[in-house]
């Protein structure tokens, strides 16, 4: 049976050429980074050049990355601190963040007593950037949380106009960019956010691995104590080859980066096209001219009955979507995203995400449509 993968917004392939980089830093630089011989010595070159290499794709400091295990830990330490070290005594977030701040922020609302207001939702999943502004009419020492790209629906959040809002209104902006790195160019000197996250297992990269942009002269605590690595606020031994593997991956996404998208927006169109043509009545939640080239998400007229089998139905034909999040996909709840901008019947309807990569083909999707129109 042939396997077809389509949920890359999850997790995404490793290049083979990131793969064959790890293995020569696991075979070859197998010494500690904050060894003094010959053997850390060129450890530590492999991982300051990863870094380098990183902070100069997103035209910053190489100072300004923190490597990290990935966003949930990155999100979890950014808006711990922000808290505890930085006065912010409110958190302004959305309702359709990733559970890696939805959850961060509950347990700071509990445990630090810290006011939370959520933006509120348009019709199309976009942020409503006018009830924002109100909420920043407020004078409270604030953090805003939003992310950039919607990891279920793919709405993009406009970084630029957001930070500079922002900006003006004196407060800190935080973003998960974790659907973004790697799939669009990021330029943060001409974008004045203070804190960003990535993952590497997003953008064909190796998993257990990620990073933080913290803002030159936004000095953070560390949220668990050790050693000296990552400037004494990540400690612990780092994972080089995870590191190294990272750092290529963004390269070759950023070498890579017209083609693929050209192919992978061209994959998405062509699976709107033939939905459209197979089921005449499915829906597209969000706005599909403008969600991400990614992402697709897509209601099914099927009776509601059929949600909680309709991936089981694709599995069984070796075929991979998601409902959303990988983080919820065995729940048997309604997706948070749908739920905030669809009513009670859409939300019931069967919904599924697709997510493309440049390895995606239009076979694939030509296949996927045929299980979908038998169902």
């Amino acid at each position: 049976m042939e396997k077809i993968y389509l949920d890359n917004a999850a997790t995404t392939a490793l290049r083979p050429e990131v793969a064959a980089e790890m293995m020569t830093v696991l075979q070859n630089d197998y010494g500690n980074p904050s060894s003094s011989h010959s053997f850390g010595r060129s450890a530590k070159s492999k991982l300051e050049m990863a870094r380098k290499t990183i902070a100069q794709l997103l035209n910053i400091s190489a100072q300004e990355i923190i490597f990290t295990s990935g966003a949930t830990e990155s999100n979890n330490w950014i808006l711990h601190n922000a808290v505890v070290h930085l006065n912010v005594k409110r958190i302004i977030t959305s309702k359709i963040e990733h559970h890696a701040v939805l959850h961060a922020v509950e347990f700071l609302q509990k445990d630090q007593n810290i006011q939370i207001d959520f933006v509120k939702i348009k019709k199309d999943g976009s942020i409503d950037i006018n009830h924002l502004m109100e909420l920043l009419s407020q004078e409270i020492p604030t953090l805003v949380s939003l992310m950039h790209v919607n990891n279920e629906v793919g709405t993009v959040l406009n970084l630029a106009e957001i930070a500079t809002i922002c900006k003006q209104h004196g407060v800190y902006f935080h973003s998960d960019t974790v659907q973004s790195v790697g799939k669009m160019k990021l330029d943060l000197k001409e974008i004045p956010l203070d804190f960003m996250v990535a993952s590497a297992h997003k953008f064909h990269g190796p998993k257990g691995i990620g990073f933080a942009f913290i803002r030159k002269g936004l000095a953070l605590q560390p949220i668990f104590h050790g050693g000296e690595q990552e400037k004494g606020v990540r400690p612990g031994t780092e994972s080089l080859h995870n590191i190294v593997g990272m750092a290529k991956a963004l390269q070759l996404a950023y070498e890579n980066l017209d083609s693929d998208e050209k192919h992978i927006a061209e994959i998405k169109n062509y699976a709107v096209e033939k939905l459209l043509c197979s089921i005449p009545e499915v829906q597209f939640n969000g706005d599909v001219k403008t969600t991400f080239y990614t992402i697709l998400n897509v209601r099914l007229p099927f009776d509601a009955s059929k949600s909680s089998m309709l991936l089981f139905n694709l599995d069984m034909k070796g075929i991979a979507v998601s409902r959303g999040s990988a983080c919820q996909s065995g729940s048997a709840k309604p997706s948070h995203v749908l739920a905030e901008f669809l009513n009670e019947t859409e939300v019931a309807q069967p919904s599924m995400r697709i997510s493309f990569s440049h390895f995606t083909t239009k076979k694939e999707i030509d296949s996927l449509v045929e299980v979908l129109s038998r169902l």
